[in-house]
């Protein structure tokens, strides 16, 4: 539990943003004063929703726990986007000002236009969030490819975020879907989890069921870290998958090999000093005929080692794309990529936009999906 101190700041925070909103939009909007008064409960409710939801894990024995974090998580979807178009309706009718175009009428029906707006967004991006990711086909070039691994395929999910809102049902859905695609080999790019193994075993079982004819990869992310690493990365290996922490195997196909290697999340060492991120350790070992060089890496920011240490591709997520207006915008402050397949010297890296999502059930202009890269000869 965060110190209450913290607590008493965010509230606090919260509140002046939904007062901010409350003082801009509900005057201009001419209600009855029944109106009005529901409009304020509604913020007021709002306001304590918030931390609420994202605190509801902390309140687990009680029966209403997940219905809790479903209120606090949609109300907190609803709100970033009832800010933000509140932001920039305060722009427009600035510069509006400046040329004597803003009348009462546009005033009101834009403080109408505003949370109707929002609430759009939000069922829009809530039916995005919930729905079974779409699959991706990527071909990636690698120079000098031989016959025997043309086409070679890795289907990639990424930060599902099993937890509060996803669970057994939602990971059966990508289960099943991803298997449907037949891929020589699975790579989970971290973030699978947002809880701890006692809780959210019984929701990752599916994971059991992914077939693939070279197996099924995972490393770890961030959010293991917050979840208990050194417990999930027992059960994962208990379920059959191939944990690679600072590790690869090489794969074979009629006498071509190629190698997928995993390390730990960027910032594992700030956790675990013995976890730290290393693809130079990661490629250690390796047989010098390798026709590809793969790497999962959950963070794109471990590219550039990666190119370092001589690897033609890695895969990543992390970033989420963004997952809804404006967090795309501060993505690029923190990660050298936000989506899709790029180019760092003889590195290609792909990002995937990720197959779940985090906190609200939302997602806008940044749809989920599972990735099928497959390899071709440049």
């Amino acid at each position: 539990m965060p110190p209450r101190r913290v607590i008493y700041i965010v509230l606090a925070l919260l509140a002046l943003l939904h007062m901010y909103i409350g003082l801009l939009l509900l005057p201009a909007m001419h209600l009855h004063p029944l109106g009005t008064g529901a409009g304020v409960l509604l913020l007021a409710l709002s306001t304590l929703l918030l931390p609420l939801g994202l605190l509801s894990s902390r309140f687990k024995r009680w029966r209403g726990a997940d219905q809790l974090a479903w209120a606090g998580l949609l109300a907190m979807g609803f709100f970033s986007s009832l800010l933000v178009l509140t932001l920039l309706r305060d722009v427009a009718l600035l510069v509006l000002a400046l040329f004597n175009a803003d009348s009462p009428a546009v005033v009101s029906n834009t403080a109408c236009a505003v949370p109707l707006l929002a609430l759009g967004v939000t069922l829009v991006g809530f039916v995005n969030a919930r729905r079974v990711a779409r699959v991706v086909q990527i071909e990636v070039p690698i120079a000098g490819l031989p016959p025997a691994l043309q086409g070679y395929s890795i289907v990639q999910i990424s930060d599902v975020h099993v937890g509060p809102t996803i669970k057994r049902g939602y990971l059966n859905a990508i289960v099943t879907r991803v298997n449907a695609l037949q891929p020589d080999a699975i790579a989970i790019t971290g973030d699978l989890v947002d809880g701890s193994v006692r809780r959210l075993a019984l929701h990752t079982a599916p994971l059991a069921r992914l077939v693939a004819r070279d197996g099924t990869f995972f490393v770890t992310g961030n959010h293991e870290y917050y979840s208990g690493a050194d417990e999930w990365v027992s059960e994962l290996r208990r379920l059959g998958l191939t944990v690679l922490m600072n590790q690869h195997v090489v794969c074979e196909r009629d006498g071509e090999r190629l190698m997928i290697a995993g390390v730990t999340d960027f910032t594992a060492h700030q956790f675990h000093e013995s976890h730290r991120s290393d693809p130079l350790k990661a490629a250690a070992g390796a047989p010098p005929n390798l026709r590809a060089r793969i790497l999962l890496a959950h963070q794109p920011r471990s590219a550039s080692a990666a190119a370092a240490a001589g690897f033609d591709l890695q895969l990543s997520g992390h970033t989420h794309g963004g997952q809804f207006f404006p967090w795309n915008l501060f993505v690029p402050l923190q990660q050298p990529f936000t989506a899709g397949l790029n180019r760092l010297s003889q590195l290609w890296v792909y990002t995937s936009r990720g197959t779940g999502y985090w906190g609200p059930p939302k997602r806008f202009g940044a749809p989920s999906e599972i990735t099928c890269v497959r390899l071709v000869a440049a």
